[in-house]
């Protein structure tokens, strides 16, 4: 079964990013989800399954 995301939700990944955050803001959606830190501002991008893999909750949904 796979999670349902879309843009805007904020959500909290199992590893810690290098500026001490785990939330990330959705910013992008298809086969690689793009990812905005909420501590620094970085952007990343990711394929699905690696990040559906990574998420451990969704914090915030729009």
């Amino acid at each position: 079964m796979t999670k349902t995301f879309e843009l805007g939700d904020v959500v909290q990944m199992k590893k810690q990013h290098p500026c001490g955050s785990y939330n990330w803001e959705i910013i992008r959606l298809g086969a690689d989800i793009k990812i905005k830190c909420k501590g620094c501002g970085r952007i990343v991008m990711i394929p699905r399954s690696k990040f559906e893999k990574d998420v451990k909750k969704v914090i915030d949904s729009e």
